[in-house]
């Protein structure tokens, strides 16, 4: 009897001679019931012929591993003593076989059936030069059989086509060519087309070929040829439909024959015509070229001429007749520009009193936007204002405040020292002297250093007691007319409500969350969430201008490696695509910043972003912390290290989580750039001082497996380390965190801290800070002052000869894709600036904007005319207006 080949340890734990050893203890016990002492005679009972190799009746066959479900592998063999399966060149545990026994009729040899079951993790924990793979081995009393090998994979289709089919317009009884690539999947997508939702069937129409790597041929192009055509591909797992090409089929036009000539009419003339209708036009095809009438002189001394015969008229007579005519048409000509001059003048006039006249070319020499010459480019002025600072908008008067650029504080001394932003009436960039009142709202930078305090009773560090609890994150707030701003505090979520989004006299309450428990929307094949599912709402409020929601994001974008997605959950609860970030859209639109994604939106929902790496190299952002305490043996210490998706909520949970387990933050958190290779986290503790602290057994090193890492959007993910003090004397500890991904980076984190309360240090970390009112509303939310707002978009809206209109607006924001969503707004410079709201709400850069503008190098006259007077007159009547 042969032996199986020897082969290294499993991934599932079998020792290679398992098979062995049960075969052995099978052929010892047939032995011993026939009572005898010859080990080398095979007992009677064995139901098979002798010289008889076991057969394989059913083979494993090539399987795919669809989402996370299990697949079966099983093989059938006759005669058969014992089946096992090998995976990889490594023995599967007996124990997870399932076998079954029966006897064939015919021949009467045991036939023995054997199953194994492949999971989706066992899938991805193997890394070899080949697909997994697993084949039967089985054994008679003669030798061993093989069967072939079956190869396990992990089934998927990409969302998009590589490449879709574009719309064309082609002559008839043209050739009609559609390229269609589809989706990379596992197994490989089958494609169908469909032409007005409906399929095509090739092998019924002749003229129509789908076979030829997927294209889309029509040979002969005819008129019912026309529609929209879509490619769909389709395997296992998904089905995908590509973007729509439009095909049109269309006819030329042609001339028909000439008619009869007309009878002479009494203008000496006749006509004969023709139609374009041999054939008409059709679908967009060219109309005939030629004359579809001509007519010429009857001179035959048949027609009359103001009651004379033709040859009695004298040629004098005609040429004066034409002057005359060319006369009267310069005249009118002469007449029109006049007229036209006019209109342009009275029109730049009326412009002008109100405010909107474009500059001259000559203002804009030397790069400046000052058009009053008595101002000097490093003005500086000096202003004590008692109250919030207002200006008059001299388009319709309307008093809006300024505000939110300077703080509503009290005493405040404002050093003014931008020339451009004196013309506007508004200072870029402030000085501030006073005191804070009650009821403010600080604009402070996006981060800042908090500092964590010694513990006192409270079973945890104060800094992280203030921040709110799973249960606290939603927050409300009433808008209307005036719109405002939604934050959700130290999460990096907020929700800007432009003003006139909600209509007069009309008021919501808005809220937003963000779901901290298990995600509703799953990962499909290789996508992976890269976002919380945040929620804004009343779903059934509509607005009149998109809203800005900003959702932080764990992406590394600098690379370009990600495909990023918004998707949208349905009533129903499935989610649904709204756009690629990278798509052309009118209906949304996607800013992606390295942190956050701001999207314009016209409908209330949970939105969520998701990522599929285009290669092994995309990146996704981890924040790494850890956190110590006591263990309740007081000579124990325990150490938590967590590695969760590089946003702020994230954080926000794992703060959370260890607020209610007493836990201390030992380190500032660090970034980690985790690479999608497939390859697994090691999280070790490093230096731990000898003859003071040990660590427990086997926990020095723990290793997570890439899945877990990659798809940590469920628990925060954590590592724990137990360490022990020889002597209650020892206080100090100071060891090395390394986390470290194999064939990727790394990050150290310095432990160097006291276990005694009274002894501990501060710790300072980088934090968001956000304003600690979540709802702002009315003019105070926004950066930029309500007046000069519209003063902008009443100069970047109107179009520019020259091109320095909205698009160059965006463009000198950064915004360089997808403009064809602005164009669609009624005011595209309104929602351009809605967006530097969105990007800009805890910096407040007003110093970026102004350099844009300078660098277009437009503004309107009567900003630079506006006298301090005016702008306190302006302040005071808003305030009172509006109770503030």
């Amino acid at each position: 009897m042969g032996r199986p080949a020897a082969s290294g340890g499993g991934s599932r734990g079998a020792p290679r001679w398992l098979p062995w050893l049960g075969l052995c203890f099978w052929a010892a016990g047939a032995v011993a019931a026939r009572g005898t002492d010859n080990g080398d005679v095979l007992p009677d009972s064995i139901p098979s012929a002798p010289g008889t190799l076991p057969h394989f009746v059913e083979e494993p066959d090539d399987a795919y591993i669809i989402k996370s479900n299990p697949i079966a592998l099983r093989c059938k063999a006759r005669p058969a003593m014992q089946i096992f399966f090998k995976c990889n060149g490594e023995w599967v545990h007996q124990n997870e076989h399932v076998s079954e026994e029966s006897l064939d009729e015919t021949s009467g040899l045991k036939v023995r059936e054997v199953s194994i079951n492949v999971t989706r993790q066992q899938v991805e924990d193997f890394h070899g030069p080949e697909d997994y793979w697993c084949q039967c081995v089985a054994w008679s009393h003669l030798g061993t059989s093989k069967s072939r090998k079956a190869s396990v994979r992990i089934a998927y289709l990409r969302k998009n086509f590589e490449q879709d089919p574009q719309g064309r317009e082609v002559p008839i009884e043209g050739m009609i060519v559609l390229h269609c690539r589809p989706p990379e999947g596992v197994p490989a997508a089958e494609v169908g087309w469909l032409k007005n939702e409906e399929p095509i069937d090739a092998e019924h129409d002749e003229n129509i070929d789908t076979r030829a790597d997927h294209n889309l041929i029509v040979r002969h192009a005819r008129l019912s040829d026309s529609g929209n055509y879509t490619c769909v591909a389709a395997n296992i797992v998904a089905k995908r439909r590509s973007l729509s090409a439009t095909v049109v089929v269309y006819v030329d036009g042609s001339w028909d024959v000439w008619s009869e000539w007309s009878v002479c009419s009494p203008e000496c003339e006749r006509l004969r015509i023709r139609e374009c209708t041999a054939p008409s036009p059709r679908n967009g095809g060219k109309f005939c070229e030629g004359l579809s009438q001509e007519s010429e002189n009857c001179t035959d001394g048949l027609c009359i001429l103001d009651k004379k015969p033709l040859h009695e008229i004298k040629p004098q007579s005609i040429e004066n007749a034409s002057d005359i005519a060319l006369y009267s048409g310069l005249g009118a000509a002469v007449v029109a520009v006049a007229v036209l001059v006019i209109g342009v003048t009275l029109y730049r006039r009326s412009q002008s009193d109100y405010g909107v006249d474009v500059i001259d070319s000559s203002a804009l020499t030397g790069n400046s936007l000052l058009l009053n010459s008595s101002l000097q480019p490093d003005l500086t002025v000096s202003r004590t204002y008692s109250g919030p600072i207002c200006l008059q908008d001299p388009l319709d008067k309307e008093l809006m405040t300024e505000s939110s650029l300077f703080n509503p504080l009290t005493d405040i001394k404002v050093k003014v020292q931008s020339s451009f932003m004196v013309s506007l009436g508004v200072s870029d960039r402030a000085e501030y002297h006073g005191k804070n009142h009650s009821g403010t709202f600080p604009h402070g930078n996006n981060r800042g250093f908090s500092t964590i305090h010694p513990r006192s009773k409270t079973p945890y560090i104060q800094n992280l007691s203030s921040l709110p609890t799973r249960t606290e994150l939603r927050t409300t707030g009433v808008f209307g007319h005036l719109g405002g701003r939604l934050v959700m505090p130290n999460t990096g979520v907020s929700l800007l409500i432009p003003h006139g989004a909600i209509p007069e006299e009309n008021s919501w309450e808005i809220y937003m969350s963000i779901n901290q428990g298990e995600p509703s929307l799953q990962s499909d094949g290789a996508e992976v969430l890269l976002s919380p599912e945040v929620t804004c709402g009343p779903p059934d409020m509509s607005v009149t201008t998109p809203f800005a929601l900003t959702i932080p994001h764990c992406a590394d974008v600098s690379s370009e490696l990600w495909n990023i997605h918004l998707k949208k959950r349905t009533q129903q609860g499935k989610w649904e695509e709204v756009m690629s970030v990278e798509d052309e859209s009118t209906s949304c639109y996607c800013l992606l910043d390295p942190f956050a994604c701001h999207v314009l939106l016209d409908s209330f929902g949970t939105y969520a972003l998701t990522g599929e790496p285009i290669t092994d190299c995309a990146v996704k952002q981890l924040k790494v912390a850890v956190f110590g305490c006591m263990s309740c043996n007081s000579l124990d210490y325990n150490l938590r290290v967590y590695c969760v998706d590089n946003t702020p909520c994230a954080f926000q949970e794992v703060v959370s989580d260890e607020r209610h387990q007493g836990g201390q933050l030992l380190e500032e958190p660090k970034l980690l750039h985790f690479k999608g290779n497939t390859f697994s986290l090691q999280i070790s503790v490093l230096d731990i001082p000898p003859f003071l602290w040990r660590i427990k057994p086997f926990t020095a090193c723990q290793e997570v497996p890439f899945s877990r890492v990659w798809c940590s959007n469920r628990q925060p993910l954590h590592c724990a380390f137990s360490l022990e003090r020889y002597t209650p004397t020892t206080t100090q500890l100071s060891c090395k965190i390394c986390i470290r991904q194999l064939k990727g980076h790394e990050q150290i984190l310095q432990v160097q801290t006291s276990i005694l309360e009274s002894e501990r240090e501060t710790i300072t970390f980088f934090a968001q800070e956000d304003s600690t009112f979540p709802a702002q509303t009315g003019p105070k939310a926004f950066k930029i002052p309500y007046s000069i707002r519209q003063r902008i978009c009443a100069t970047f809206d109107t179009p520019n000869a020259k091109g320095k209109d909205w698009q160059m607006l965006a463009q000198k924001n950064s915004i360089n894709r997808n403009l064809s969503y602005f164009a669609t707004q009624s005011s595209p410079s309104a929602v351009i600036l809605n967006l530097w709201e969105a990007r800009h709400q805890h910096d407040g850069d007003l110093d970026s904007l102004a350099c844009a503008l300078e660098e277009i190098g437009r503004t309107h006259t009567k900003l630079s005319n506006l006298t301090e007077s005016q702008l306190d007159a302006a302040d005071f009547n808003y305030s009172r207006q509006n109770g503030l």
